[in-house]
């Protein structure tokens, strides 16, 4: 078996996650990184990682100077994945070509599977529990750019002789999260001691810790079948509002958390749950940690990195 895996995008909380799980099965890994991110920095040096710097509109054309093949191929680079960002349609065609690009890149390292990194934003609003056959109906730019790319990268792979897999993955939280989500966003003010406002916080939503996250990933690589859409997530949703609260509480913040203050955007979705069914029976996959202790390890290394910082 060949223990050699790439993955795109690694410096976010799935990509670093997905690394540590990597490193701690023994696998070597190339680690793809945009050129000149600060965030590069937050890859250890370890003999088993070789990292490579490139934007993705180029990722067809890196070149490693390891002539021995990989094998599974982990896609997770995008663009624009916050903010205005998500309806920059030009920006979001570059994640579709360099979705494609991947895909040459993948088979011209070897690779025998290509694993790429969707998203719920694929389905759209809906108040169905989401499966791989649920009605995809997307409505951001962004949406509409992942589910474009699912199918497009599906059909590159067919050309080129590679297994496909394509993961929808929900609202992922923890260490190397991007500052713009929800959870980033709260811990930091309740920890800095600062008001926080949200909307009514009555949307349903389901939470992934993204070591699980990273778990499920591994898992579909080990035994990956082509064509496979998967829903990832904790397969559980409550309100909102009760995550929150439990963020102010393990935070110990005692200033003022007021809901209702924002309205709901018009194109607020307010449930969101995955059913992971098809992924425990193909992988055996099940989360292991619950958003409370999820919680509390991101808000360790939330204030290490403040430490660090500062």
């Amino acid at each position: 078996m060949c223990k050699r895996a790439v993955i795109t995008g690694v410096t976010g909380a799935v990509g670093m996650a997905l690394l540590e799980k990597y490193k701690s099965e023994g696998w070597e890994v190339l680690a793809v990184c945009r050129k000149g991110s600060a965030r590069n920095s937050r890859i250890a040096p370890d003999p088993k990682i070789t990292v490579a710097e490139t934007d993705i509109s180029r990722l067809d054309q890196l070149e490693t100077a390891d002539p021995k093949p990989y094998g599974v191929f982990y896609h997770l680079a995008w663009g624009g994945t916050f903010g205005a960002g998500r309806e920059d349609l030009a920006l979001q065609l570059e994640n579709i070509e360099g979705t494609l690009k991947a895909v040459t890149l993948a088979k011209r390292l070897g690779c025998h599977t290509f694993i790429g990194a969707g998203s719920q934003a694929e389905y759209g609003r809906t108040d169905a529990v989401l499966r791989p056959d649920t009605a995809v109906f997307p409505e951001s730019g962004y949406g509409m750019a992942k589910l474009c790319a699912g199918q497009m990268s599906r059909k590159a792979c067919e050309q080129q002789g590679l297994r496909h897999v394509w993961v929808r993955i929900l609202s992922v939280y923890g260490p190397y999260d991007g500052a713009g989500t929800m959870v980033s966003t709260a811990l930091r003010r309740m920890l800095q001691g600062e008001d926080c406002a949200f909307t009514k916080a009555e949307q349903l939503w389901d939470f992934l810790y993204s070591a699980d996250a990273a778990d499920a990933m591994y898992r579909i690589g080990q035994c990956p079948v082509h064509g496979r859409v998967y829903c990832l997530g904790s397969g559980k949703a409550l309100p909102l509002k009760e995550y929150i609260l439990k963020m102010k509480e393990l935070t110990g913040c005692s200033a003022a958390v007021k809901f209702g203050e924002i309205p709901y955007s018009s194109g607020q979705v307010m449930h969101l749950c995955a059913d992971i069914s098809d992924l425990t029976r193909d992988t055996g996959f099940v989360p292991a940690t619950g958003f409370e202790e999820g919680l509390r390890q991101t808000i360790q290394w939330m204030q290490e990195d403040f430490r660090q910082q500062n």
